[in-house]
């Protein structure tokens, strides 16, 4: 099973695509820009064609009709047609064969007017209108030729094309345009609060900086929650110096004692050995007070840290605390590791690791390993579940196995965050045969 980290680390915002809102308004105007043109374009192509289609059909429409009459009226000459582009055919009854043969396309036409094309015998496309009237006696054809009608409208599609480009293009600039007005505005604002560090307890105002308008608005809304988060990290602050100061008082108090008591000779042995846990309890409590100090505040404590001596300090203080369980702490590995970090940082990270080792295990060993650059922390113990090793540096979880136990689930927590502080690793993996392996890594930068 891979290993459990303190957290995951996250995707970089920078490797995912985000589009920008500038992008957006520019897509915007480009799309509204190009689909009104379009549209007008298409709506333009189509009022031509019906309107030119039904002025055609109207003139044919009259035309045949007139041919008809004019033929009817003198069937012995043929009628003359006032239309140059038209050209109008009469086929009587005893020629119906000769058109099925000779116009196979017209002979089966049924009245009305018809749209034909074609590819003549030297290769030229052709377009013309036919209209037709057939009587019982007598067929009459009118075509009408709209091959150059046909140019007109290829010429004019290309217009439109053009003009739908040139629009786009147009509402290309327009839109990069605006977005920059627009966007400018939110740009100041935005490079206003990278600018802001908290360098200063008191931010500058920046409602002064915009117009009243929605950005402005936005300002001073950012103002207002800039002042009040102000005030809550200086409450914050001052919460954390009164702490220290009001808990490190008794602490003090506490440790002078106890080395009073511890000085004086002849001490009963129990007595001798509550006094030396009550010192290492101080020394504990003292450690997490300065540790959880410097998380709050979020600054890495100087020092130089003996990885080995710290362990050993924090398996003799389990010792006294094991109260017969058959468990033996062993310590292994290099004693000459030290690492840049305060001891009380490095006490209560390791310490969190150790002392869930020595809860969970019942009877073996729990054997702390000092690595180069790393330190790791075997136990024994009843081992490490799924759900535990994706949980177990969540804030508040306790494991499977802590059944009715003390604790809070708090401990691994705060040793993920120190970890975050000082650039170190902690992780959680099974052993190889029972129990649980704990590794903490420090950072190269670290190691003295």
């Amino acid at each position: 099973m891979p290993d459990s980290g303190a957290s995951p680390a996250p995707r970089s915002r920078r490797g995912r695509y985000r589009r920008r809102l500038r992008s957006r308004i520019i897509l915007s105007f480009v799309l509204l820009g190009t689909g009104l043109t379009a549209l007008f374009a298409y709506l333009t192509d189509y009022a031509r064609q019906r309107v030119e289609t039904q002025l055609v059909e109207d003139v044919m429409n009259r035309n045949i009709d007139g041919y008809a009459q004019r033929f009817y009226q003198d069937p012995s000459r043929s009628p003359d047609m006032p239309v140059q582009q038209m050209f109008a055919r009469i086929v009587k009854r005893d020629k119906f064969d000769d058109l099925r043969r000779e116009e196979p396309d017209w002979y089966d036409l049924p009245n009305g007017i018809h749209s034909i094309s074609g590819v003549d015998e030297s290769g030229k496309p052709f377009a013309y209108k036919l209209a037709v009237r057939k009587t019982p006696n007598e067929w009459f054809f009118l075509a009408y030729d709209v091959t150059q009608s046909l140019k007109g409208e290829q010429q004019l599609k290309r217009a439109l094309y053009l003009s739908v480009m040139l629009f786009s293009g147009l509402s290309l600039l327009i839109g990069w345009w605006s977005a920059s007005k627009v966007m400018r505005p939110v740009s100041d604002l935005a490079a206003r609060l990278r600018a802001y560090r908290g360098g200063t307890s008191e931010p500058k105002p920046l409602a002064p900086h915009f117009p009243d308008d929605e950005v402005g608005q936005l300002a001073e809304a950012l103002d207002d929650y800039s002042a009040r988060l102000t005030e809550v990290v200086q409450r914050d602050r001052e919460f954390n110096a009164d702490v220290s100061h009001e808990l490190r008082t008794p602490l003090a108090v506490i440790r002078g004692a106890t080395e009073l008591l511890l000085t004086k000779p002849d001490l009963d042995e129990k007595i001798l050995q509550r006094l030396q846990r009550i010192q290492r309890a101080e020394q504990q409590c003292s450690d997490l007070i300065g540790a959880l100090l410097l998380l709050s505040r979020n600054e890495r404590g100087q020092g130089s840290s003996n990885v080995a001596r710290v362990a050993e300090q924090l398996l003799e203080s389990h010792r006294a605390q094991l109260g017969g369980k058959p468990l033996e702490l062993v310590l292994e590995g290099e004693r000459g590791l030290v690492i840049d970090a305060p001891e009380s940082a490095l006490s209560v990270a390791l310490g969190n690791l150790i002392g869930n080792a020595v809860k969970y295990t019942q009877d073996g060993q729990v054997v702390v390993r000092v690595l180069d650059g790393a330190v790791e922390v075997v136990d024994s113990g009843p081992g490490l579940s799924e759900e535990d090793a994706a949980k177990l540096f969540k804030r508040g979880y306790r494991g499977t196995h802590a059944g009715h136990s003390q604790g809070g689930g708090i401990g691994l927590s705060i040793v993920s965050r120190l970890c975050d502080l000082y650039g170190w690793q902690v992780s959680v993996r099974p052993g190889s045969e029972r129990g649980v392996v704990a590794t903490l890594r420090f950072g190269q930068a670290d190691l003295l």
